[in-house]
């Protein structure tokens, strides 16, 4: 697929992403570099500016894999509602696409560090559909993988404490679960609130540069990943790869934490964002997914057919 980029549209990007930096941004840390480092292709792919055409986001990795998370046997784990790549063209008034993973959970539960790695960016969510987010950056040493990886938790309820540059643990709390960011409705008639979730999203590089821009940290020759295809442990890691696999290879074992603070595996180096529970102990709190939601509405939709 070749894409081609005019100079005004690439002019319209660079006005929208590298403005001043935020408060938040403006501290250069280990391996971050200037804007310059970004290939044209890169920024319109992954900062995903509205001028530049979805189809770079595709050429990029944003694409269905059908990978799908296993969980340990008798262990209750926070599921995913809205997955990966998921067209979100029903959403909105352009083709578009869904660029993480939802996992509903209600209101404050902790949202966790997936693997060791260090603060590189803080947004307060202004005119962000992610809201308030806090991405980390992760090393080959922190992850075990042969990439560099950048996670990004978005809808979040408050600011993160963590600083800018501060290391972090995996299984660390990183903020409460909420529902911030906008909304937006296709046809543009009034937003209604979302329900509370994490919208983990995954970038990768085998370089460990990367630009932060006031919206988003960009990878240097960055690709997006199913945040699925990471706890594989092994490549291949860009989707396209990930979508040819046979479907016996599509259900991914996920390593997890439990709510006490035990991993399982105990060596693992990643885990899932939200804390899981042996069965043993209970169901864990229900959160409202967008699966329910489209369900009741179609259930009032129905009745005031019979009236």
């Amino acid at each position: 697929m070749k894409i081609k980029f005019s100079v005004a549209l690439l002019s319209l990007a660079a006005a929208y992403f590298l403005a001043a930096p935020s408060p938040a941004t403006a501290q250069k840390l280990a391996g971050q570099t200037t804007e310059d480092a970004l290939s044209s292709e890169t920024l319109c792919g992954i900062a995903r500016p509205r001028n530049c055409s979805i189809k770079v986001a595709i050429k990029l990795g944003m694409v269905a894999t059908g990978l799908e998370p296993k969980f340990p046997e008798n262990v209750n784990c926070r599921g995913i509602d809205d997955y990966w790549a998921m067209d979100y063209t029903f959403k909105r008034n352009r083709e578009a696409y869904h660029g993480g993973i939802d996992l509903p959970a209600p209101f404050g539960t902790p949202m966790l560090a997936i693997a060791d790695g260090t603060v590189i960016g803080k947004y307060d969510g202004e005119g962000s559909a992610r809201g308030m987010e806090i991405i980390l950056r992760h090393s080959p040493e922190d992850t075990g993988l042969p990439v560099w990886l950048y996670s990004a938790y978005g809808h979040l309820n408050e600011m993160p404490k963590k600083e800018l540059g501060q290391r972090v643990r995996m299984g660390e709390v990183l903020g409460p679960t909420g529902n911030s960011g906008i909304q937006p409705k296709k046809g543009g008639g009034g937003n209604r609130p979302r329900r509370p979730a994490i919208h983990l999203a995954v970038t990768f590089s085998k370089s460990d540069k990367y630009v932060a821009l006031p919206r988003i940290a960009v990878p240097v020759d960055g690709r997006w990943m199913d945040p699925n295809a990471l706890y594989r442990k092994i490549p291949p890691f860009d989707s396209e790869s990930l979508k040819a696999l046979p479907d016996t290879e599509k259900k991914v074992l996920i390593p997890i934490m439990f709510e006490g603070g035990a991993f399982l595996p105990p060596d693992t180096k990643l885990i899932w964002p939200y804390a899981c529970r042996k069965a043993s102990a209970g169901p864990l709190t229900k959160a409202v997914t967008n699966q329910d939601r489209q369900q009741k509405r179609r259930g009032e939709r129905r009745r005031r057919g019979r009236r």
